[in-house]
């Protein structure tokens, strides 16, 4: 199940927004322009059902997103869309994986208090008897250079 944002658990000033997401699914986004910057030498780390249900999270993953682990697990990894993202890099995300192959790319994340990070995310099928049973997605820090390229490429993506 995946929630509105509540007022309540933003940091600062903030915008409003509806996201349209998966299967007529739609959320409340609040966001705020604060960033929160990866910290050097952490892994974020989550694994997912096939259909994107969290199954596992780490301890980097829980800091960085500002979610309890409860919160997490069983929550769409939806849950860390940022409005900034264009639909067309999770098309592209979704059609590579469920083919069993590797994704990478660069992701903005919205966090819990309507702050955001930047990523650089690998997604890897998990198959078992040639079968995708799941993903593993591993984040590390990003370079500031593909962050601008990205923060300069994405809004023409919509």
């Amino acid at each position: 199940m995946i929630y509105d944002m509540q007022n309540a658990d933003i940091v600062g000033e903030f915008r409003e927004t509806t996201l349209n997401l998966f299967n007529a699914v739609s959320r409340r986004i609040l966001y705020t322009e604060i960033e929160t910057p990866y910290p050097d030498g952490k892994l974020i780390v989550s694994t997912t059902t096939p259909d994107g249900i969290i199954t596992h999270v780490n301890r980097s993953f829980v800091e960085m997103s500002g979610y309890l682990e409860e919160e997490l697990i069983g929550a769409p990894h939806a849950i860390l869309r940022h409005p900034d993202m264009p639909p067309a890099a999770f098309k592209e995300l979704w059609e590579t994986v469920q083919k069993g192959e590797k994704w990478q790319g660069y992701v903005k994340n919205l966090r819990k208090d309507g702050g955001f990070y930047w990523v650089k995310a690998t997604v890897i099928p998990n198959i078992r008897n040639n079968q995708v049973v799941g993903y593993t997605s591993v984040r590390r820090k990003p370079s500031r250079a593909k962050i601008e390229e990205c923060i300069r490429i994405y809004p023409t993506l919509f």
